[in-house]
């Protein structure tokens, strides 16, 4: 039998010093009861209560075993109120992983959160990596690219698109694409996590779906050396919009090929599980989805910072 039952009946049993009295506030039968005391009994090879046909008492083992029966009740009744508690109200640590170039976006929603909830903190990692949240012990990771795990619950916030680009000076070495079958014979600096690997892909001038393979000598998961390499002449580069638009500003940077639309892709809110999704959790991810319209509009060309 349930362990944990019997140790409620038995408990009830000795409040209400009777098997009927207890049973009427367990919503149990007198035989249910009085089985659950049994199972413990036979568990434990000892009599816990004295039973005549008038009363029923603890013996010297059960009064030991009840008082510790009452502290282990009162134990989980404990954590299932602060369980409770923290699943309504965000309280403890938010564990967040969070893609280092959208991070400086992130950073309002965890002010505002921290701000309404003095009882959460939040422990923020960022980086360049596919993480792995149940084995890294991660609440919620915010990336800019789908995850691999299909295990994941996925919540888009902002809608974002690449946009192609080089150096000038790149292009007074090279032959400017004309055509997207071009870019195979350009030197392309590509992102590690890019989902589709060497093949770029796009929605043409006519609307329809486009891909080209490319090459090149550097892959990387760091965007800003793809940025750097890409402003020095390097090659062509599928860059981020939010990643590289004070140098499209400056002119350092320009568009090629810009009848050519790179796939959409999305800010996403990614965490291991779905139900039960605890209120830190749940909460941070409806103010990101609140703010999601300005997700990526706070960057320092936006607010014309240096």
């Amino acid at each position: 039998m349930d362990r944990l039952a019997s140790m409620q009946a038995f408990v009830k049993v000795a409040d209400c010093a009777g098997f009927s009295a207890a049973a009427r506030r367990l919503h149990m039968s007198t035989t249910m009861v009085s089985n659950h005391v049994q199972a413990l009994e036979d568990r434990l090879g000892a009599r816990l209560l004295n039973r005549t046909t008038r009363k029923v008492s603890l013996t010297e083992v059960g009064h030991a075993y009840y008082e510790r029966c009452v502290q282990i009740l009162n134990e989980l009744d404990e954590a299932d109120r602060i369980a409770g508690a923290l699943q309504s109200t965000p309280r403890g640590t938010l564990r967040l992983y969070v893609g280092t170039y959208i991070a400086r976006y992130i950073a309002p929603a965890i002010a505002d959160f921290l701000a309404a909830y003095p009882e959460a903190s939040i422990e923020l990692a960022i980086g360049e990596r596919m993480v792995d949240l149940v084995e890294e012990g991660f609440d919620l990771a915010v990336l800019t690219t789908p995850p691999t795990h299909s295990t994941v619950i996925v919540r888009g916030l902002k809608a974002w698109h690449h946009v192609l680009i080089c150096s000038p000076d790149y292009l007074k070495n090279h032959p400017a694409p004309k055509r997207l079958d071009d870019l195979r014979a350009h030197n392309c600096l590509r992102y590690t996590f890019y989902p589709y690997g060497d093949e770029w892909r796009f929605v043409g001038p006519n609307g329809r779906p486009s891909s080209v393979r490319v090459s090149g000598n550097l892959v990387t998961n760091a965007a800003e050396a793809l940025r750097i390499a890409a402003l020095r002449g390097a090659g062509l580069f599928l860059a981020p919009t939010f990643l590289i638009g004070r140098d499209l500003e400056a002119g350092t940077l320009v568009p090629v090929l810009p009848e050519y639309q790179p796939v959409e892709f999305t800010i996403n809110a990614v965490y291991p599980h779905r139900h039960h999704l605890s209120a830190k959790v749940r909460t941070f991810i409806d103010l990101l989805a609140q703010q999601s319209d300005s997700l990526l509009d706070r960057s320092p060309v936006a607010n014309g910072a240096a």
